[in-house]
């Protein structure tokens, strides 16, 4: 019998699956497929202070093995995220789950942090650095160390809930960005967010998003992530949850290797609904077939 359980930060995890934000909406609507409570765990949707439309449309562009999105952290807001989205999906999962915060001042990541610091439910918070389809905030701050260390530290201050930063592929170094989330205090980091991308209408000949790029994710970005997931594990020795392209249960294995203590599912998703659930059945089998009792025992192996 194999054993697929992980722990984050002292949050026992069934298996190390993990609906990534943005691509699995808050949870509850997914379970009128299956019964989610098989998943590790469930990272909501992006949250922001005030609610947010969002970007014009059109927002999705396909591409060969993967696509671009450019939805621009559509929510509605922090107090109706925590206090009627969460309600819900309580009724159906019955374990802690991610809260993703996004802002654009370091007061913003501070107070909705606190927020779900308080918040019966949240296990972790997953704090958004590096969201690349907004102006003058997200991304912005995860670009340079600074600002990531200011981030960190101010939303370390106001929360007794392991702090795992999210951190962005569109930087020269991200092992510098890791690091100086790791002086702030964060407890573990999430990687990768999706690569800066586009496309354009061979008739109209402009960008197919009105936002003119988007974040590119998918099975195409899934060799960088994993080389970066690589090089901050041996860089920061923080756990990792791990994400960018993951399908398939051989994704998941590659990624612990690699040094990830867990792994987030987001476009596979939005190709097929029963993505994490046929990840999580069929990671036994793949874990027999490589000679793996224990997913904690393989996490970092490759190095």
């Amino acid at each position: 019998m194999v054993d697929l359980s992980v722990e984050l930060s002292g949050i026992a995890l069934d298996n190390p699956v993990i609906p990534a934000s943005g691509a699995f909406g808050y949870g509850y609507e997914f379970a009128e497929w299956y019964d989610i409570n098989i998943l590790g765990s469930i990272a909501l949707k992006g949250t922001t202070r005030e609610p947010r439309f969002g970007n014009d449309t059109p927002r999705i562009a396909e591409c060969a093995c993967g696509l671009l999105n450019s939805v621009g952290l559509q929510n509605p807001g922090i107090e109706a995220v925590l206090g009627q989205e969460l309600a819900k999906l309580k009724r159906v999962y019955s374990k802690p789950v991610i809260a993703n915060i996004s802002g654009f001042s370091v007061e913003e990541y501070r107070y909705c942090c606190a927020l779900a610091d308080r918040t019966e439910g949240i296990g972790i918070i997953e704090v958004n650095i590096s969201c690349p389809n907004v102006h003058d905030g997200g991304m912005s701050f995860g670009t340079k160390p600074e600002s990531a260390y200011e981030v960190t530290k101010a939303v370390r201050e106001v929360c007794g809930k392991p702090v795992y930063m999210k951190l962005s592929p569109n930087v020269a170094d991200i092992c510098e960005i890791a690091a100086a989330c790791r002086e702030g205090g964060a407890d573990g980091l999430s990687l990768i967010n999706t690569l800066m991308g586009m496309r354009l209408d061979l008739k109209t000949k402009k960008p197919v998003l009105a936002n003119k790029t988007g974040g590119l994710s998918g099975p195409a970005v899934f060799p960088v992530a994993l080389r970066m997931v690589w090089q901050v594990y041996e860089a920061v020795r923080l756990p990792i949850i791990g994400m960018g392209g993951v399908s398939s249960a051989e994704d998941v294995v590659e990624m612990m290797l690699a040094g990830a203590t867990a792994v987030q599912v987001g476009a596979a998703n939005l190709k097929n609904p029963y993505a994490c659930k046929e990840i999580i059945e069929r990671l036994p089998k793949v874990m027999e077939k490589y000679g793996i009792d224990s997913l904690k025992g393989i996490i970092g192996g490759a190095h």
